[in-house]
């Protein structure tokens, strides 16, 4: 990957915020979203790779905040973008509670396969969304086998249609396997973002719409590259991002020359407090612009002095990854 700037490693600590974001409900398994925020001469850039992750993965985050804080942006071709609901793993007697924060939505998408609950909560869910929101995407996140995944896109249109599955296998050739066994449409998020050649998934045949994402896929720009190799539609979705990172993705989603499905970039919803004023969706679309995060609640979101020394540690492993 490359960030496409020559960054000294003292300017960008110099610039660097590190923020804990409280969220609303657990997400991924946590409670607290910590991210880096990098104050660039031109922008803010978002540097947020999941605290599991290491060095060669996390390296890819690291390229796209820097390219938000020292490149250019690219010109849009749309100034909105219409935006899915995200429903977490809840009970559904909490979808109403949860969708209320996605006004105007048309799409939802929901959590499944969870580890601990049941395919039966998951199809509860999904028909607690399905009567407040006319379409409905499932994400797996790769959590089930081919068979699973099958008896599980089954159960999950007894009721009604689905948009599509998200990542319903961990793997390219389970993927290749539903796509033949279901006739639900199935998307790749991890299977592209993940790789080693984000390509693979799409020249196996083994998805019918690729989700991308700007932060682990190196930018805006390496995530436009990878897209104008896509032969098959595209969501341009949120890495649990704060709001300077759902800025890029915007920013990503407005370059597309097609946008057939709402993006997954409505993810902001999920915290309870964010670095910037929240911007709430207008007849289901976000707007294209800049993200300048307020001083103030950069202060009161600072994360401890022992996790901001984390962060600048993993930067210190992280950039001599860039090429």
């Amino acid at each position: 990957m490359t960030a496409d700037v020559a960054v000294e490693l003292s300017d960008l600590l110099e610039r660097l915020h590190v923020v804990a974001l409280p969220m609303r409900v657990r997400f991924r398994g946590i409670t607290t979203r910590e991210v880096a925020l990098i104050d660039g001469p031109a922008g803010w850039g978002e540097f947020g790779a999941f605290v599991e992750y290491e060095p060669p993965e996390a390296a890819h985050w690291l390229a796209a905040g820097l390219e938000a804080a020292y490149g250019a942006r690219p010109d849009v071709r749309r100034d909105r973008i219409p935006i899915n609901a995200t429903v977490p793993a809840v009970a559904a007697a909490e979808v109403a509670g949860v969708l209320e924060r996605f006004p105007g939505a048309r799409t939802a998408k929901v959590k499944v396969a969870e580890p601990g609950q049941s395919l039966a909560d998951d199809v509860a869910r999904v028909n607690a969304v399905r009567a407040l929101v006319p379409t409905v995407r499932v994400d797996a996140n790769g959590g089930w086998d081919v068979d699973d995944a099958v008896a599980a896109a089954h159960a999950l249109t007894v009721d009604g249609p689905l948009e599509y599955l998200e990542q319903p296998c961990r793997t390219v050739p389970e993927l290749a396997e539903v796509r033949r066994r279901i006739e639900v449409p199935v998307a790749a998020d991890e299977s592209i973002r993940k790789a080693d050649d984000p390509l693979h998934v799409v020249r196996c045949g083994a998805a019918d719409i690729a989700v991308l994402k700007v932060a682990p896929l190196g930018g805006v720009r390496a995530m436009l590259a990878i897209a104008g190799q896509i032969d098959i539609p595209i969501v341009v979705s949120s890495a649990l991002d704060s709001a300077v990172g759902i800025g890029a993705g915007l920013v990503a989603a407005g370059c597309l020359p097609d946008l057939p499905y709402a993006c997954g970039l409505g993810t902001g919803g999920l915290f309870v407090e964010d670095v910037a004023e929240p911007v709430a969706p207008v007849d289901g679309h976000l707007p294209v612009t800049t993200v300048t995060p307020d001083p103030a609640r950069l202060e009161a979101l600072a994360a401890p002095p022992e996790r901001r020394q984390w962060w600048i540690e993993r930067i210190r492993a992280c950039r001599p990854l860039l090429s």
